[in-house]
């Protein structure tokens, strides 16, 4: 079922650097990488060990408390490293691609199960986690707009895939209703809580399941060929890119040779004042919003589209906010930029200087009222974060928690002047209500 909605409470950021049309194919990168800590409620059970070979499609890891679900190799190839964190926690699994044999090539069709290797590309709300089989869903979202800054144009990545993601839209009838939604208005109206709130809001007891554009039509080509080849076309940007640009990967790419071209600052991630005369740059996997910074020969995120390089924020400003600023993004009319903004944009040229600098301290929670202009959520933004920070679940259950992700508060965190973590403040509070829903 196709839909159109259209939101008008929300906020586009001129970033600047979006990535101009043109696709470099990069499926031929050596090293991939699975990152369980990339799923949310994903307990990890290594299935490989340093040097196994494994083909493409190959379980690496599966979930403790259901084996049904588990990440599968992206390529052929050897297993390289085992990364493990604190208390041994699992981080990485990297598997080094085997060129004379890349993917699995099977010619027959398949159906779409939970033993599939495509299957995690499924999530599931509340909670965010991988689509439990068991649970039968309200319905099944897809986007078909990605409304964040620097965002890809989804029509353009999955153009000559057209035949695949009817193909994976039809296989995925199979577990519930699909609704295919074109969402206008401004970020964040492609959201997924979004589409959802506007559509069928979940109440307590009700699932729905979300699939990316992009992994549909990987179903698709799954269901209709048996080959898993999990590629997507990234957007790769940001004011800190040399040449923004589109690059056709496989999921869980090692970055390197991305950064190389992109990078202004060949000494990253030096630091400003070791003598370079250019910033030191972030490169953050995901949403420059919600994304999580990785290394310059780091990997890409499961389920992330876009790389986003931009200055990092870690240098004093002399005066501070009491400049002007007439070329820093101001929502509030902190600086002259915000009234600016309300002029005709022929007559005045908006901000165009943006960076990782929170522009202050942490301080008391303050009450503006800004929220509700970026939220178009029916609920209270405001009150239910205080509810989160204090751990009242019966309130935050009555304001609506299980309806949102952290991603949903990341403009509300953007535009925040007390200087918030609140899409932290929003992930621990769904963690408890996760665990006592699966205890």
């Amino acid at each position: 079922m196709n839909h159109t909605i259209k939101i008008k409470r929300g906020l586009d950021i001129p970033l600047g650097g979006d990535a101009e049309r043109i696709v470099v194919d990069k499926r031929s990168e050596e090293r991939y990488a699975v990152k369980p800590p990339n799923v949310v409620g994903f307990t990890p059970r290594l299935l490989v060990a340093e040097g196994d070979v494994v083909v493409a499609g190959q379980p690496l890891v599966e979930d403790k408390r259901d084996p049904r679900l588990c990440l599968p190799s992206p390529v052929s190839g050897k297993v390289a490293a085992i990364v493990r964190g604190e208390k041994r926690k699992l981080l990485e699994v990297v598997v080094c691609r085997n060129k004379r044999n890349n993917q699995n090539t099977q010619s027959t069709p398949n159906t779409l199960t939970p033993d599939s290797p495509v299957w995690w590309m499924l999530r599931e709300r509340p909670f965010g986690t991988i689509a439990n089989p068991d649970h039968k869903p309200k319905g099944i979202f897809v986007s078909m707009r990605d409304t964040t800054p620097l965002a890809p144009d989804i029509a353009f990545a999955l153009k000559g895939r057209e035949h695949e993601f009817e193909a994976g839209i039809e296989a995925l009838k199979a577990y519930g209703e699909v609704h295919v939604v074109h969402a206008e208005g401004p970020h964040p109206a492609g959201n997924i809580g979004t589409i959802v709130a506007a559509l069928d809001p979940i109440n307590k007891g009700e699932c729905i399941w979300h699939v990316g554009a992009q992994d549909v039509a990987n179903i698709g080509r799954w269901v209709t060929t048996g080959e898993y080849r999990p590629e997507r076309v990234i957007a790769v940007g940001g004011p800190a890119a040399k040449s923004p640009k589109y690059y056709r990967v496989i999921c869980g790419a090692s970055i390197k040779q991305i950064a190389d071209v992109q990078l202004m600052n060949p000494s990253y991630p030096s630091t400003v004042g070791d003598g370079s005369t250019v910033a030191a740059t972030r490169i953050i996997s995901g949403s420059p919003l919600s994304g999580n910074r990785i290394a310059e020969d780091g990997f890409l995120g499961l389920y992330d589209q876009q790389l986003t390089f931009i200055e990092e924020g870690d240098h004093y400003e002399f005066m501070g906010w009491l400049m002007p600023g007439l070329k820093k993004f101001s929502f509030s009319k902190t600086f002259l930029s915000g009234f600016l903004r309300l002029l005709p944009t022929a007559n005045c040229q908006l901000p165009t200087e943006f960076n990782t600098n929170t522009h202050g301290s942490v301080r008391p929670f303050l009450f503006t009222g800004s929220f509700e202009k970026v939220f178009p959520f029916d609920i209270y933004p405001l009150q239910l974060i205080k509810a989160c920070i204090v751990g009242d679940i019966e309130l935050q259950e009555q304001l609506g928690i299980y309806e949102v992700e952290p991603e949903d508060f990341a403009l509300c965190e953007f535009i925040d002047p007390s200087k918030t973590e609140i899409q932290t403040i929003i992930r621990e509070a769904l963690e408890v209500l996760r665990k006592e829903a699966t205890a």
